[in-house]
């Protein structure tokens, strides 16, 4: 009987959550099969077992957290297989890095996972080649690893063959919320969710934000009528491009204009020593609700970018952050965030900070309302920006000022093209 143990996954790392078992009490596998999914605070990592045979038993559930060293499974490796070298882990997905907070009817949760990486995890039993994400993806999908065509490098198995494999639409292929939504539950009973994984990684920056940074929220209404006409004169322009023109380009490109005037808003605090770190490159974060959960890719260098240049990149991000083909590197270096539901609904929000950044834009629906204007009642396109500040560095009278600011050229949104001039 061999007793398989949780392998050294990284530096530094020393204990991982169990995400989910991939084997069975009873299961034979091979050797380098992937035995379970344990998620660290680095990295989200498929282990595969060094030896074959049958599992006898498993120790731990879903949600348990487990040390390096400690017993995974038991394994007769009498019933079939050979010892590989030594345990090792898959190749690992990127860290869950929690960012960001989207704003809701009630106070937003902060979030943000990137996707996992394009390293395939090596088999040597003849398996399909295939990343973690894509293995798991295919499990979703009910796809067999090894009826499917890896057009990758070495017959690698990607997300686009799994969409194209039995004609599979691609929405089919996006991971369920990582917070499962029971169904009614009778009168006199109760469900139990346990709370594991992403989910869980969320509440911990939640708890993070709120703990280390005192908030503050205000609320500014924007008149969006000229923006609003702008937009959609050069929707069809855009659109001959091949770029989707949505209003989140001019917000960013406005943050770029105010954040001269008001360069502490684009900033970071690091703990030790307590230090506001300024930063020279406008790096946006978009709070984007996936079935996964909640995701916050990164636009970077903002302030170098026309607004269609930044168009064209926030929807490629954010397409593969849905997709779940996203790398790490689009989910760091975040100087400051957006989170909209105005697609959704709502009046205004709390978004919770994406520590370790200072501010957080949090932007509602556009509604037609009746408006005063010269003494006369009109029909304009209204939408309230509801923020959260750290109050820690971020004084009540700056806020309103940067909100003003950011109020007076989106009203007035060609003084945004000096930019150009």
């Amino acid at each position: 009987m061999y007793t398989f143990e949780l392998p050294e996954i990284g530096e530094g790392v020393v204990e991982g959550e169990i995400v989910q078992w991939l084997v069975q009490p009873g299961e034979v596998i091979a050797v380098d099969q992937p035995v379970c999914e344990i998620m660290t605070d680095k990295a989200t990592v498929e282990i595969s077992s060094p030896v074959g045979g049958r599992i006898a038993s498993l120790h731990g559930e879903p949600g348990d957290v487990v040390k390096v060293h400690t017993p995974l499974a038991e394994i007769d490796s009498g019933a079939g297989g050979a010892a590989a070298p030594a345990p090792k882990a898959a190749a690992p997905a990127p860290a869950p890095a929690p960012l960001a907070a989207a704003p809701a009817p009630v106070a937003a949760a902060p979030a943000a996972v990137a996707a996992p990486a394009a390293t395939p995890a090596p088999t040597s039993s003849g398996k399909s080649v295939a990343t973690p994400a894509v293995r798991r993806r295919a499990r979703e999908m009910d796809i067999d690893l090894a009826q499917v065509s890896g057009s990758g490098k070495g017959g690698r198995v990607l997300h686009d063959d799994l969409s194209t494999h039995g004609s599979a639409p691609v929405s089919a292929a996006i991971a369920p919320a990582a917070l499962p939504q029971s169904r009614a539950v009778p009168t006199g009973a109760e469900q139990h969710i346990k709370i594991i994984g992403l989910r869980r990684k969320i509440a911990e920056q939640m708890v993070l934000a709120k703990q280390t940074a005192p908030h503050f929220t205000y609320v500014e209404e924007i008149d969006m009528t000229v923006l609003w006409d702008m937009r959609k004169r050069l929707k069809k322009s855009a659109a001959e491009r091949g770029v989707k023109l949505t209003f989140l380009p001019f917000f960013m490109k406005a943050l770029c204009q105010v954040f001269k005037e008001y360069p502490n808003l684009n900033s970071n605090v690091i703990a030790d020593p307590f230090t506001l770190v300024v930063k020279g490159d406008v790096n946006i974060g978009i709070a984007t609700d996936t079935p996964q959960g909640l995701f916050v890719p990164v636009v970077k260098n903002v302030e170098q970018k026309s607004i269609l240049e930044i168009a064209a990149e926030l929807a490629d991000v954010t397409t593969r952050t849905r997709e779940g083909r996203a790398s790490a590197s689009d989910f760091s270096g975040g100087t400051f965030t957006i989170t909209s539901v105005g697609n959704i609904g709502g009046v205004l929000a709390t978004p919770i900070l994406n520590t370790p950044e200072v501010a957080i834009l949090g932007v509602n629906q556009i509604k037609e309302r009746p408006v005063v204007i010269d003494g006369e009642i009109v029909i304009r396109r209204m939408v309230y920006f509801s923020s959260s500040f750290d109050h820690r560095v971020i004084d009540g009278a700056v806020a309103a000022r940067f909100t003003t600011a950011l109020k007076n050229i989106l009203e007035q949104p060609e003084s945004m093209l000096l930019e150009l001039i």
